[in-house]
Order: C-alpha cells, then structure tokens, then sequence
C-alpha cells in the first residue's frame, strides 16, 4: 500500500490546519487506496487564535498536540520520519503553513522553513517523490524550490497578492479556480487552492480529491 505524508500544522485556519481541507485530504488518501502517515512538528504554535471572535488569545498551544485532534492521535513527530518511509507528501492548508511550517505569513519571500519540514521536503523533493500543497501551503514549496534553485509551476488559486510573492520567488503561477489543480510533472508538484478560494465545501473537496489522486498516481 503507498504511504502518503500528511503534514498538519495545528488544529484551526486562523493558527493551525484547516480542519475541514485536512479531513478531505485523509478522505481522498484513503479512497484511493493508499495509506495516510499524519505527522505535525513538536513545537509551540506562533500564537492561539479564537475562532469565534478571530481575536488572539494569551495562551500556548502545542503544534503537534493540536494536530493529534485531527488525526484522532495517530499521528508522528515530523523529526521522527524520513523520506524513505513515504511514496508522497501533502501539505494541507491554514494559516498554520504560513505561521507555524514557515514564517511566511510575516516575511513574505523572505521567509523560512521550519526545520524539521525543510529536512523532510529537501529529502522527498531530492528522490523526487510527489508533493501535493493546499491553500496557502504552496508558499512553502516555493520557498523550498527557491532554495534548490529550481523554477516551478504552482497554483494559488487567484489571490494576486499572494501570487505576486510566489512569482518573486520564482514560481511560474497558474491562476485557477477552486476545483482545479495545477501539476508540475517534471518536479512531480501539485497544488490547488481550496480555501484560498471560499467557496461551496463540495467544489473544495473536488479540487482536494483530484490534488491527492494526481499525487497517488505519479508515486
């Protein structure tokens, strides 16, 4: 059975995962046969964000701990794995991505990678192995391509600000609507925008199954 990664960032859009792109994503693996390997970092959340009233709160929240909400606690340390142990990798969405995989909610191209994630997707993008990305998850593997030098094709969505920022980093944007996906075939990416796109739960889940099962078959 393939063994597709599945990186979470906490457990909420505003500081953590996007529940609901996270779910879909574990559905679709599952539908297509393949196995999930949840995995989250061990480290503090860049901060808590109320979800009611999207004010931040004074407390700390654990980025693994959060994520092990999600996957009903099965889930690994990011450290813990290795890109032999996986066939792919998916990065779901939330601000979690920009805030707590990367700091790129702050610093734009500037950004960097959590360590532990910049291991991993070094390693599986080197055995050129599938990554799929989500949302705003796709900063991240432009960063990550940046710093391999290479120029890639990624999609998110239609968000022209943010799309200004990958293509300073060198990406080759595609502009898209919900349920589609962009594909690299050469550098084996893919990408769709989901809920950089708010939109009916049903067109998400369109764009999200077709990421994993472009990701499954190129495995």
């Amino acid at each position: 059975m393939k063994r597709i990664g599945v990186v979470l960032s906490g457990c909420g859009y505003l500081d953590g995962a996007e529940i609901r792109e996270s779910v879909l994503t574990l559905l679709a693996i599952d539908r297509a046969g393949a196995e999930a390997i949840a995995m989250a970092p061990d480290i503090d959340q860049t901060h808590v964000v109320n979800h009611l009233t999207q004010e931040e709160m004074p407390e700390k929240r654990n980025v693994l701990v959060e994520s092990a909400r999600i996957a009903r606690g099965d889930i690994q340390d990011l450290k813990t794995v290795s890109a032999s142990d996986l066939d792919a990798l998916i990065l779901p969405g939330g601000f979690g991505a920009a805030k707590n995989l990367s700091d790129f909610a702050t610093k734009g191209a500037d950004c960097k990678i959590q360590p532990d994630l910049e291991r991993l997707l070094r390693d599986v993008y080197k055995l050129n192995k599938p990554i799929g990305s989500i949302c705003i998850a796709p900063a991240v593997i432009a960063k990550m391509a940046e710093e391999a030098g290479d120029e890639v094709t990624l999609t998110i969505g239609e968000d022209e600000d943010t799309a200004s920022v990958l293509i300073k980093m060198g990406v080759n944007h595609v502009k898209t609507t919900v349920d589609e996906v962009v594909i690299d075939h050469e550098k084996k990416l893919v990408s769709t925008s989901a809920y950089m796109l708010p939109d009916r739960l049903s067109k998400i889940e369109r764009g999200i199954s077709r990421l994993v099962d472009a990701v499954v078959e190129m495995t």
